[in-house]
């Protein structure tokens, strides 16, 4: 049987102890500490890691990235970054592992700023350079173009499109089951572009991926097993390379877009809460500052008397 110091679980069991009997944390500071850190142990777990020796570099920052990605507040992010800083440390200390692995692991940045809202204009030409790329029938090429089509459209998280497996679809409903923020499931919309672009990945593309019978996963990377949110974060950051803009260029930058583009022209402010799956409508009422910012830069811009 495995020590309890030897899992991640037991680790934090004994950290949190540690925080109490010898350093004096508040009780409120170790609640938050010990909640942050089970939320990691689970994001390991599901990667397979259940061991201290599997925290990694690269684990740590998958984890805060994937906080980021479902929408965690930037002081939140910055707490999950002291938190698991103190906990690597206190592992290497403890020589539960032989350095600490957070040493170059950055914290987010605290001040507010409004989302990246892509043009339309913009969108348009990264579009038309992935259905150039899939038009020579490379899988890979398929696959990113609906991926990226599919974002945009249904304006869904990017863990939220990881999780697809290729039943969630109805394709003559043009509709997407998906799960969101605690397990909860709704259906999501999306276009004629995305299910053209969705049906040849099917077609074409998926099946020149998939290597193992029974896979359910809709969106595979190149070993032919379920795509990872940072694979795709790269992909997206890649198209928005050179778009000008402020703000996190990822694919919440495509959520942004959806969310800020459907309010300009008009959509209902419940209606995008209930498509983006925010469970208030203050989260959703961001987008409503974005869209009177660019009528104010639009307006300075172009009325004679501003």
């Amino acid at each position: 049987m495995a020590e309890t110091g030897s899992t991640i679980a037991g680790a934090v069991m004994l950290f949190t102890t540690h925080l109490d009997a010898e350093r004096g944390f508040s009780s409120h500071t170790i609640s938050s500490y010990r909640s942050d850190l089970a939320d990691l142990t689970d994001f390991a777990a599901r990667r397979g890691v259940e061991s201290v020796s599997g925290v990694s570099l690269d684990l740590l920052r998958d984890w805060l990235w994937d906080c980021s990605e479902r929408g965690l507040a930037r002081a939140t992010l910055a707490r999950r970054t002291a938190a698991v800083r103190s906990f690597a440390g206190w592992l290497a200390r403890e020589r539960h592992i032989p350095a600490d692995p957070s040493l170059r692991l950055r914290s987010p940045k605290t001040h507010s700023e409004l989302p990246r809202v892509v043009t339309t204009s913009h969108l348009d030409t990264i579009f038309a350079s992935l259905n150039l790329r899939a038009s020579e029938g490379d899988p890979g090429a398929l696959r990113d173009l609906a991926m990226v089509e599919l974002l945009y459209a249904s304006g869904i998280r990017v863990s939220e499109l990881c999780g697809l497996d290729d039943g969630d679809l109805d394709p003559e409903r043009l509709t997407a089951l998906v799960t969101g923020k605690g397990n909860k499931q709704r259906v999501v919309p999306f276009g004629v572009p995305a299910a053209r672009a969705i049906g040849d990945y099917l077609a074409r593309g998926r099946p020149a991926l998939v290597t193992a019978d029974g896979e359910r996963a809709l969106f595979l990377g190149a070993r032919g097993a379920r795509i990872g949110p940072r694979t795709v974060y790269r992909l997206v950051a890649g198209l928005l390379d050179d778009v000008p803009g402020s703000g996190p260029a990822g694919p919440h930058a495509l959520r942004h877009s959806a969310a800020t583009h459907l309010l300009d022209g008009g959509a209902d402010l419940r209606a995008v809460q209930e498509l983006l799956g925010h469970a208030s409508l203050g989260t959703t009422q961001i987008y409503t500052h974005v869209s009177a910012e660019r009528l104010k830069a639009a307006y300075l811009q172009a009325h004679p008397r501003a």
